[in-house]
């Protein structure tokens, strides 16, 4: 990938996002596009179509989407759903019609079984019933996937599509209600340490496992497969669709992680735990081993990654 090819990174202001602009401009990539989301609306694929007409793409990463915790897809399933659908379906329509060289497609690790097989095989996809917290959110994301495998196949469109382990990083949603778990956590354990108060109460029991993976790691792992040519790819996944997870294949759980945010942000008090709020799945580690395959490897602790994004709230 030559440094001024031109990269339409959708979503740059959200988590993943950010990061991957970052990293493009810190190895030299110039020719980045971006747009702001109150100046394009990407549910709307007329006005994308219009945006870009007279605009060369040759590769596009699909960073935009609705996302958030248990709480938000639990209570917001409709605008999960479709909002999903639509910037997917206007986005692979893009690259569809202006014949981009390569796409990135970002799914989660929600859209596996609930009573998946640890650590999950990409094989696993659609082998059994999904978790109920965040169904509508993974259904979307199967969707898209699904559109990803039949403009492969059909149109011979190159589409990577990468499914990561839960994220974190600075730029997340830090609502304590909405937010994932890393943010959320931060959030109500710094408002309790804020107020004094003796004790501080999180959603469910603290027992479920969860593998967590840095934003930029997973935009070093995005950059990784914007390079590696198409032909050692087409070769290493027999002409079907690449489909990998990303993650660091180590898991902590809720309980654990929650010590340790506190004792970053010095909080003393009680943690305790509402055991009638919904866990989710109790354990979902990926198996990361085809990406590794490809020389990506995570570098980025999770004890120092959330060092870091705590300093930066303080």
């Amino acid at each position: 990938m030559k440094r001024n090819s031109s990269i339409f990174i959708a979503g740059h202001k959200g988590l993943v996002g950010n990061s991957v602009l970052k990293k493009l401009k810190k190895n030299g990539f110039k020719n980045l596009i971006v747009v702001e989301k109150k100046k394009l609306d990407l549910r709307n694929y007329e006005k994308v179509e219009n945006f870009f007409r007279n605009k060369k793409i040759d590769y596009m990463i699909m960073a935009a989407a609705r996302a958030g915790g248990i709480i938000a897809n639990n209570s917001n399933q409709k605008d999960f759903f479709l909002e999903n659908i639509e910037i997917q379906n206007s986005l692979l329509k893009l690259a569809l019609e202006k014949k981009i060289k390569r796409t990135i497609f970002l799914g989660t690790s929600c859209i596996y079984p609930k009573f998946s097989k640890v650590p999950i095989n990409e094989e696993s996809l659609l082998t059994g019933t999904l978790e109920k917290t965040n169904q509508c959110y993974a259904i979307a994301k199967i969707a898209g996937i699904k559109l990803c495998e039949a403009l492969f196949e059909d149109h011979n469109l190159d589409i990577i599509c990468l499914m990561p382990t839960n994220v974190y990083g600075d730029k997340d949603n830090f609502n304590k209600i909405n937010g994932h778990v890393i943010p959320a956590v931060i959030s109500k354990i710094q408002e309790a340490k804020k107020r004094n108060k003796k004790f501080v109460n999180l959603l469910g029991t603290g027992k479920p496992l969860r593998e967590f993976i840095h934003a930029d790691d997973l935009a070093e792992s995005i950059i990784k497969c914007l390079e590696i040519n198409s032909t050692t790819l087409r070769k290493k996944f027999k002409k079907k669709l690449p489909i990998l997870n990303v993650g660091t294949n180590e898991e902590i759980t809720i309980r654990d992680l929650s010590k340790m945010i506190a004792k970053f942000i010095k909080y003393r008090g009680v943690i305790k735990f509402d055991k009638k709020s919904p866990d989710g799945t109790f354990r979902k580690g990926l198996n990361s081993s085809k990406i590794r395959g490809l020389g990506w490897y995570p570098k980025i602790k999770l004890v120092d990654g959330l060092r870091e994004v705590i300093e930066k709230r303080m």
